[in-house]
């Protein structure tokens, strides 16, 4: 059973039931119809059913009965337990629950709209990025004379030379790499149903080319193109790698390569963004190519300025 139709055979919470029928259908329905990405409706379900369940421990009868102060103490407490970004993140959550059952006409208003979350303001990210020394010795370290090696050097190669997240890689299919003016392309499926299409750095040309020759699975056009392998065998099944597998991939490769840094899946696409604006890029074209609403959060991956800051620490000479 997938995740929305589990959603959609849990019964509302119970204060949101006692406010009738239209109320609790409109609140599964914010989860199932509004918002699309699994993810973002994990985290978002999560968020609001802690918060319907600490309502119900201060005994309203309703969610009609709640008001832009008991929010806002909630939001104080949730200060005091976690960080500002996970309680902003969670307001989102609250405040959009409450705007769609106030548009669906289940509420006069919605009572999260007056209430201010906790100020942050973030101007670097925190995603560890490698040196491109660094991220080369992971490549060259990855025996390529096996399907498992093609494909992980593959993978590490595509977040690298294309700013792509896990998710969109791992959902590739086969048809997604494909020739086109005598190059090869990639197509990536980006957050918010953003189809991006690029061309291919010439490494990661040959990395897939020899991923997709060397498996055996070029021929599959509808297969996925990252593929997990058989227990016990060095065999390529025919379902898609999951993220945790990429990211327990991930750390296993840095380690065979000697790499201290404590990385992930995101630190590729971090690294190749740094590695494109220290060779001339422009923060314009990787907020492009990295699929950025805003080039506020391209800035966020650039470490360039890490290098100057470690040559002023090094002038403090006692």
């Amino acid at each position: 059973m997938n995740q929305l139709a589990t959603l959609a055979s849990y019964p509302a919470p119970v204060l949101v039931a006692a406010a009738g029928d239209r109320a609790a259908y409109r609140f599964l329905e914010f989860f199932t119809a509004q918002i699309r990405n699994p993810n973002t409706r994990r985290a978002y379900a999560k968020a609001v059913g802690e918060f319907c369940a600490w309502l119900e421990g201060y005994g309203l009868p309703s969610i009609a009965a709640v008001s832009s102060i008991h929010i806002a103490a909630y939001v104080e407490e949730l200060g005091r337990r976690h960080s500002a970004p996970t309680v902003k993140q969670r307001l989102a959550a609250i405040r959009m629950m409450f705007d769609w059952l106030a548009t669906g006409g289940v509420l006069p208003f919605n009572p999260a709209t007056a209430v201010r979350g906790p100020k942050h303001v973030v101007k670097r990210g925190k995603t560890p990025v490698l040196a491109p020394e660094e991220a080369r010795a992971i490549l060259d370290a990855i025996d390529a004379t096996t399907p498992i090696g093609l494909r992980d050097r593959a993978l590490i190669g595509l977040m690298v030379y294309t700013f792509a997240r896990v998710g969109a890689a791992t959902a590739m299919r086969v048809e997604d790499v494909y020739v086109q003016n005598r190059r090869l392309w990639v197509r990536l499926h980006e957050k918010g149903g953003k189809v991006v299409s690029l061309p291919c750095h010439h490494n990661l040309e040959s990395y897939l080319h020899a991923y997709l020759d060397g498996t055996g699975i070029a021929g599959d056009a509808n297969g996925p193109l990252f593929r997990s392998i058989r227990r016990g065998t060095s065999e390529l099944t025919r379902t898609a790698l999951a993220g945790n597998n990429a990211y327990a991939m991930v750390q296993r490769r840095a380690e065979a390569a000697g790499i201290a840094t404590k990385i992930g899946n995101h630190t590729f696409r971090a690294t190749g963004i740094t590695a494109y604006l220290k060779n001339g890029g422009t923060l314009e074209r990787a907020a492009a190519i990295a699929n950025h609403a805003s080039t506020r959060t391209t800035q966020l991956y650039d470490r360039r300025n890490d290098d100057i800051n470690l040559d002023e620490i090094e002038r403090i000479m006692i």
